[in-house]
């Protein structure tokens, strides 16, 4: 293995380390329905929007937790959320029919996104806030309100282009929202329409982790919403988009290693840890380090919720270093969030068959063959690195120490990699054992799945815990009314 393994072990909550603990339910429902198998918990979304509310109240804040609805396509999830005080955010014209068939009305629905003229319909048939990207978006708006005799539709300006005076901060570039030094054009839009919109606050979308970069976007919206008042309109709403991150892995430590080993294998000064030499971005150009580690930073102490204590915290610049909230307070704005992925954080895992394990001639790492496809685990496709745990067939089995190995996929093509990194696992896996890939409920469950070969993608159950035992039914067959009581299918579990 070419020193000691360099484990990425997963973060477990309490509901997922219960499931991934009872094999009795895991592998009879692989083999009935087939791997790879993605299960989502909807008790643990409601109770990941708790910790989000528990922020507000602390900082008395008013406002609505939006769930990102593109991060994950289940229908358990959104008709779970439903049943509680939280909005969705949708960024298509499905998404929006979906939010509205789970039980959504529309004061609760946020549309975004690229939009066409028929999202753009029902978003205003519906009486959906919609947060508009530019002026030429308004009035196509304006113009199908106008032309079927439809209520003013809410609008939200979304921006982009923030920096601050003094110490230069600029957001990166992006190309959602009408820069905010144009954003009078917006303005003056949607006075020359004011027949047909009605502005009701200011948004944003940065693809940045930066607690420094989101700040300044806020400050920047708050300034734009006290320029229209100026101007006599009556904006109440900030909507500061997502981003708040997900913390994946269980050891911080672990991640320090890796990175420092994977920097010492790109340099050649250790044994390769990923497949042809990959190097996440990093390159090795005659004994000099290149490039920049293009991973998402897996292990993140603040994330989630507290990120967004952080943030609300977080010092504002142009006004005398007064904490966001505090300003956010004193104008009476409600605060519209829209996280998915934290929002998703411990609400699902995605099971894998193993079907063939190798060892290769020359020695070294095991080749391990799983019953799905690398888009049906999307891990590295948004960067994060995290180790599966191997579920045995057979639980007596006797271990036998840690291997490393190579996770490869079903599809005919060289890069069919389920990881591009060497794996390594406490112990060797065989065939029928199963790889559960914890966590993938965000982004990384079905935004990639493909049909490619004309292999399907990953079918998904809902679970829930129940007088002692886990619970379970195909994702569309969830509803609100399906736990507690009503019929499911009952296959034993740990407590």
């Amino acid at each position: 293995m070419g020193g000691q393994p360099l484990y990425l072990a997963p973060r477990l909550g309490d509901r997922l380390r219960s499931l991934l603990a009872s094999p009795e339910l895991l592998h009879p429902l692989t083999d009935a329905l087939g791997s790879p198998l993605n299960v989502v918990v909807p008790d643990q979304l409601a109770a990941n929007l708790e910790q989000f509310r528990a922020v507000y109240d602390r900082h008395h804040l008013s406002g609505q937790v939006l769930f990102a609805h593109k991060a994950n396509r289940s229908s358990a999830l959104l008709r779970r959320l439903a049943a509680t005080d939280a909005g969705v955010d949708v960024a298509s014209l499905g998404e929006l029919q979906h939010a509205l068939g789970a039980g959504f009305t529309p004061d609760r629905i946020t549309a975004t996104g690229p939009k066409n003229p028929e999202f753009l319909w029902l978003a205003a048939r519906t009486s959906v806030t919609v947060a508009v990207d530019s002026p030429a978006e308004l009035v196509q708006l304006a113009m199908l309100v106008r032309k079927f005799a439809l209520p003013r539709a809410c609008v939200l300006f979304r921006l982009a282009g923030f920096e601050t005076s003094g110490v230069r901060v600029l957001s990166r570039r992006s190309r959602f929202g009408t820069p905010v030094k144009e954003w009078e054009g917006l303005l003056d839009a949607v006075e020359r329409h004011s027949d047909a919109v009605e502005p009701v606050g200011a948004a944003y979308h940065l693809d940045t982790t930066s607690l420094t970069e989101k700040a300044t976007a806020l400050e920047g919206c708050l300034r734009v919403l006290e320029e229209c008042r100026s101007r006599g309109l009556r904006p109440s709403t900030v909507d500061i988009g997502g981003g708040f991150g997900v913390d994946y892995l269980a050891d911080g430590e672990q991640w320090e290693r890796y990175t420092t080993g994977l920097t010492a294998a790109v340099l050649g000064t250790r044994p390769p840890l990923t497949w042809g030499g990959h190097g996440y971005g990093l390159r090795n150009e005659s004994g000099t380090l290149r490039g920049s580690l293009g991973l998402y930073p897996a292990h993140r102490p603040l994330a989630g919720p507290r990120y967004l204590d952080g943030l609300l915290g977080h010092p504002a610049a142009s006004c005398d270093g007064r904490p966001l909230a505090a300003l956010l307070l004193e104008h009476l704005y409600d605060l519209r969030i829209e996280p998915g992925r934290a929002l998703l954080d411990q609400c699902g895992l995605t099971l894998a068959k193993v079907l063939e394990v190798r060892e290769p001639e020359n020695g070294g790492e095991l080749l391990v063959r799983l019953a799905a496809k690398a888009d049906d685990v999307a891990l590295e496709e948004h960067g994060v690195l995290m180790d599966p745990v191997v579920v045995p067939r057979d639980p007596k089995r006797a271990a036998a120490g840690p291997v490393a190995v190579h996770l490869f996929g079903t599809l005919c093509l060289e890069t069919d990699l389920i990881t591009r990194r060497t794996v390594f696992l406490p112990h060797r896996p065989e065939p029928g054992d199963l790889l559960a890939f914890a966590n993938t409920a965000g982004y990384c469950m079905d935004f990639h799945a493909t049909r490619a070969q004309r292999q399907p993608v990953a079918r998904k159950v809902a679970a829930w815990q129940e007088d002692g035992a886990w619970r379970w039914c195909l994702d569309d067959q969830y509803w609100p009314t399906t736990s507690g009581g009503a019929p499911g299918y009952d296959m034993g579990g740990a407590q």
